[in-house]
């Protein structure tokens, strides 16, 4: 099936900035594209099966996973002709995704994202692993048809690598489904010598902490390991401090800091569930942290009308308050509400780390929020560094999407 990309507007970003962006989007590398950009077809294509993409003029774009369904209308997978779909591929593909982790993670390499969407050529497909289980979620129609051979072939490559998996874990329950036309599914893969069970636990290690991960139960795959090295950069001015780390969740940045040495740690989250997983990787590393169930907002607002100004480091990482451009001016009044609560609270010399975790809200943006947060609050912010999300989840270079944890570190003056 032939696709030719036009100039209808979309929500993909635009680093281009021109009325035209879209065909040079994805000649620029991105691998989308949407239904409305497409200008004519020819010839059949099954539904989650691999379709060309020619330009306007003619040229050859790629190949990718069609699905008249979903929004986008073509995941481009590969931009080489000499390409061939089939099981020796994705082999292929899996070994480069593995051997990149062992590079770049270390001794990190049994807690980490083996696979990362569109950064690894798989879209819609999410691999993290756990110690020896695996948990995976698939929100791409041409990947949950190819799904086995995925799942066989990680299988393989982690057992060359010395990591025998114990479980697989699939959760894809999310709501992208629906867009994908495929229904939501969790479920163990069953395969001899894999477990399978209404619950699975994996331990890990991450900066020196024992974490049991609840695969099943926990949010999205059970742990989130994109910020494994931002809370240990945290860390590293906890000693001594008495912290409060908001929307702690399952309480990794309350660990790592108290695991360093602050003086105290408080920990808020709204959810019972997970403050209940985080207290017992608390007992399971022996650290005193005074978890408080509530909603954070209220907290905040709360400390401030009693002039509780207690902690001298406070911590946010919120969920994503924006998961698409219409909502960025609501969420962009979240971050800066929760990051001027924090800087009142804070006394001169103190230290504030607060991250988002959407894509939308641009770097740029976000530190136009700091800014303006920090003027209303009458505080002046010195920088001590900017991170990003680790590099088990690479960022490509013209796919926007993928650059999405803004993580910073400041001081009060």
């Amino acid at each position: 099936m032939y696709h030719k990309t036009g100039d209808a507007s979309t929500e993909r970003s635009n680093p281009w900035n021109d009325p035209i962006p879209n065909e040079r989007a994805v000649r620029g590398g991105h691998p989308w594209v949407y239904g409305q950009e497409v200008t004519s077809s020819e010839g059949l294509c099954t539904e989650g099966g691999i379709a060309d993409v020619y330009s306007h003029k003619g040229r050859w774009l790629g190949a990718g996973f069609y699905n008249s369904t979903s929004k986008i209308r073509v995941r481009i997978l590969s931009r080489n002709a000499n390409d061939r779909y089939d099981e020796a591929y994705w082999r292929r593909k899996v070994e480069w995704a593995i051997q990149y982790r062992k590079t770049v993670m270390g001794k990190d390499f049994p807690a980490s994202r083996m696979i990362f969407g569109e950064a690894d050529g798989f879209p819609g497909f999410t691999a993290d692993l756990f110690g020896d289980v695996l948990v995976t979620e698939v929100l791409c129609l041409g990947m949950d048809r190819i799904k086995e051979q995925i799942y066989t072939a990680l299988r393989a490559c982690l057992a060359q690598e010395g990591i025998t998996l114990r479980a697989l874990y699939e959760r894809s329950d999310s709501a992208l489904r629906d867009k994908e036309g495929l229904e939501k599914y969790c479920g163990f893969w069953s395969a001899p010598g894999l477990e399978t069970g209404p619950e699975c636990y994996a331990d890990i290690r991450e900066n020196g902490l024992s974490i049991r991960v609840d695969c099943v139960g926990g949010q999205k795959t059970g742990f989130f390991l994109d910020q494994k090295y931002n809370r240990l950069a945290a860390a590293r001015l906890a000693p001594g401090k008495h912290i409060l780390d908001c929307f702690t969740h399952t309480g990794a940045f309350a660990l790592n800091c108290a695991y360093a040495g602050a003086a105290s740690v408080t920990a808020v989250d709204i959810s019972a569930d997970a403050l209940e997983s985080a207290k017992k990787n608390a007992e399971l590393n022996g650290l005193s942290i005074d978890f408080v169930q509530a909603d954070v907002f209220d907290y905040l607002t709360a400390a401030l009308k009693e002039n509780r100004k207690v902690w001298d480091y406070i911590i946010l990482d919120p969920p994503a308050f924006t998961k698409s451009s219409a909502t960025v001016a609501s969420a962009y009044k979240g971050y800066k509400d929760i990051n001027y609560r924090a800087m009142r609270l804070l006394p001169r010399g103190g230290y504030l780390a607060t991250c988002s975790c959407s894509h939308f809200m641009t770097e740029n943006l976000f530190r136009q929020m700091v800014k303006e947060a920090a003027d209303d609050a009458g505080v002046s912010l010195r920088q001590i560094e900017a991170r990003q999300q680790s590099p088990d989840h690479p960022i490509l270079v013209g796919v926007p999407e993928t650059d999405y944890l803004k993580f910073f570190l400041y001081q009060v003056v």
